[in-house]
């Protein structure tokens, strides 16, 4: 939607055509296509927060597209922009560059003002100036860096306001999008109602690892957009920014065919299988399978001919293939072809919409029918100080149950024996199955039992099965009828302990 008697007959064919491209992809998505044209906005933020690099990739994306760009510097000089450019690999020709210090030369040491105070006489030829390169240029894209400078010439809150309400009417009637960068002023708004739109970029330090960046529209006028805030980082090649997957694309199709798993005690327990489009936490005390439970889905997905990935957060990928060709799945030559994605994660350098955007692109473009993420435990602890991290797993799972994709969540739990365990972080709420695996004492050996306590999908079975990983694969036995006690980790032996041994020999 806009505003205006002339946009509001615009048909919605040409919506997007009335839009300026920021030449950022995740901008633009949040953005529905890019600002409304002919307007002016405020870009605000901290230093070192992007706005400059954002500023130049609008008017670069403009010159792609044969759309003349000025950048009105007034806090830096010519090199200091170009520099900034060639950190990026980026060229700066065919954009005017206008800076500040050129304005010095007018104001020589033996020019004395007698009736003016300088201020007032620098703002005046400042704006004046700005005003003339716009008519001589006719840019259809206008960047100005920063309104510090004009603020600070102003000396007055009404006199800047009154500025920057002329700049905003001169520029409509050339037809100009222009930017205005700006550092954050605590308690000073009055320029947010003006203009027609404000973005706010956000840095944000942690206690250890990168800093954390973050936008968000704060307003539009007139024209939809992606509310909240939004994860992005700046890498070389400018901004990248990752919208949050609660405004991603709506369900796709998929078969709702059970996923098995290939071991036939496994399935006997899920009656069949896993669904696709599920979640499922495998939850357990530290080295009783879980991560083989997990490269066990990878394994099969690839031995159907799908793609899977997974995102290791605690061991390397050298240790996640060893352990899987330990167990019979050779994972080496399906890394290689692309089938299996392995991602090893520092998550101290890692926001969570930038991984959330990682497993969309695997998706969306890798065509990823299963996400193996290990563990949860190593995704929480590496980003202590980031609030609502349930919240972004919980769009992140909902965006993958649309997408049809089976998701394995590895989940640690501490100790190892007895009612004694904890949970570190409880997702069970926002999974649709859980796998518990537990270690138990039985004829002097530390033996490990599986169960499946949950499965929203259907039914499942209520036993408590042995389960046990060899050279050969994983093998999950009978029920274990003759037990009393099997997550207690201590359970009480009521059967024959003959009968156990023969049927623990047949497994194998």
């Amino acid at each position: 939607m806009s505003t205006g008697p002339q946009s509001a007959t615009t048909s919605l064919n040409s919506e997007d055509n009335n839009r300026a491209g920021t030449g950022i992809q995740g901008l633009d998505y949040i953005l529905e296509g890019g600002f409304p044209r002919n307007r002016i906005y405020l870009v605000e933020g901290h230093p070192g927060s992007g706005k400059t690099t954002l500023g130049l990739q609008f008017l670069m994306e403009g010159q792609q597209h044969q759309e003349a760009g000025l950048c009105i510097s007034l806090s830096e000089n010519k090199q200091e922009l170009q520099q900034v450019a060639a950190s990026h690999g980026w060229s700066l020709h065919g954009i005017e560059l206008y800076e500040l210090e050129k304005l010095e030369d007018q104001y020589r040491p033996e020019t004395q003002y007698t009736v003016f105070h300088p201020a007032e006489v620098e703002l005046s030829y400042t704006t004046n100036q700005i005003r003339r390169l716009v008519e001589e240029l006719k840019p259809s894209r206008v960047v100005i860096d920063s309104l510090s400078e004009l603020r600070l010439l102003s000396e007055d809150p009404l006199r800047f306001r009154r500025e920057i309400f002329g700049i905003k009417q001169f520029l409509a009637n050339y037809k100009c999008t222009t930017l205005l960068l700006d550092d954050v002023e605590t308690g000073e708004q009055q320029i947010r109602s003006i203009v027609n739109g404000v973005l706010l970029l956000d840095r944000l330090t942690t206690d250890y690892g990168s800093s954390r960046r973050r936008l968000s529209i704060v307003k539009l006028r007139g024209a939809k957009f992606h509310d909240g805030f939004h994860d992005f980082a700046i890498v070389t090649g400018g901004l990248d920014v990752y919208p949050r997957l609660a405004h991603a694309e709506n369900r796709r199709s998929y078969s709702r065919e059970w996923f098995s798993s290939g071991v036939e005690g496994l399935d006997q327990l899920l009656y069949g299988g896993l669904d696709r489009g599920t979640s499922t936490v495998v939850i357990g005390p530290a080295g009783c399978g879980k991560s083989t439970l997990g490269s066990l889905y990878a394994h099969r997905a690839v031995q159907r001919g799908e793609c899977a990935a997974c995102y290791l957060f605690e061991e390397s990928a050298e240790t996640f293939l060893d352990r899987s060709r330990g167990f019979g799945m050779d994972l080496e030559d399906d890394v290689r072809n692309e089938r299996l994605m392995l991602q090893q994660i520092n998550a101290a350098e890692l926001s969570p919409g930038e991984f959330s955007h990682r497993v969309r692109e695997a998706v969306t473009k890798r065509n990823v029918s299963v996400v193996v993420i290990d563990s949860l435990n190593g995704y929480m602890n590496a980003m202590p100080n980031e609030r609502y991290l349930l919240m972004h797993m919980h769009e992140l799972l909902a965006y993958l149950a649309r997408r049809g994709v089976l998701t394995i969540l590895i989940v640690a739990q501490h100790g190892l024996l007895g009612h004694a365990m904890q949970t570190p972080v409880d997702i069970t709420y926002l999974a649709d199955n859980v796998i518990v695996l537990r270690y138990f004492e039985a004829g002097g050996e530390v033996k490990q039992a599986i169960s499946v306590t949950k499965k929203r999908k259907g039914g499942h079975e209520r036993t408590i099965r042995e389960m046990r990983f060899t050279s050969n694969g994983i093998r999950v036995g009978h029920p274990l009828h003759e037990f009393h006690g099997v997550l207690t980790g201590v359970p009480e032996f009521t059967g024959s302990q003959q009968q156990m041994m023969q049927a623990e020999t047949a497994h194998d």
